[in-house]
């Protein structure tokens, strides 16, 4: 069967196999279905290997060419797991700072080295923003264009410190990043160059 007729539909906790149009076959329990928009939620094997895990797939079962029900759940399927809301909120809130502050150092000007460096910094200590074209890391220290270790200006102190260890650290990653992509790109030109 391609997709449910009116009035079909696939319980939660029944076990499914469906072959998309790509000849890719699929396998699963049915974790959610919406009969009007034709998504099939499974959840799967992991495809890591790693137990305790399960990977969860949408199909869009206009995209199916057979669906086979291996084993139809007929009791109620257990209640589902509660969410913590405000852990959701606060994740999705702060996800939408970090991209409003991608934004406006792109339209600020900022350069790619200085968006590198402040997302960097950012994994380590959230609390750095934006002001205008600087970074401003815990409202101590600020790094100015070009963003070099000598550009830290601060307060002396553990922060600057550590700030300056970070920056540092950026660099000679960036640097030892494009070592190694120089011999690649060098051997790619001589392969090119031999072939013509």
């Amino acid at each position: 069967m391609a997709a449910p007729g009116p009035g079909e539909y696939f319980s939660v906790g029944s076990h499914v196999s469906c072959l998309t149009c790509l000849g890719q076959q699929l396998q699963g329990e049915v974790v959610a279905f919406d009969y009007q928009s034709k998504m099939l939620t499974l959840k799967c094997a992991p495809s890591s290997g790693k137990a305790n895990v399960s990977d969860v797939i949408l199909i869009n079962l206009a995209y199916v060419s057979e669906v086979d029900i291996i084993n139809d759940r007929t009791e109620t399927p257990p209640p589902l797991a509660s969410l913590n809301v405000s852990k959701l909120a606060n994740r999705a809130r702060s996800e939408k700072e970090d991209k409003l502050s991608q934004a406006y150092a792109i339209s600020a000007g900022v350069s790619v080295e200085g968006q590198q460096l402040f997302q960097t910094i950012h994994k380590t200590i959230k609390d750095c923003k934006w002001q205008e074209k600087n970074i401003m890391v815990m409202d101590d220290v600020v790094i100015s264009p070009p963003y070099q270790v000598e550009n830290c200006k601060g307060k002396e102190g553990s922060a600057l410190s550590h700030v300056r260890k970070i920056v540092e650290k950026h660099f000679r990653d960036v640097e030892s990043q494009k070592s190694v992509q120089r011999p690649q790109a060098q051997q790619t030109q001589k392969d090119s160059t031999l072939s013509s």
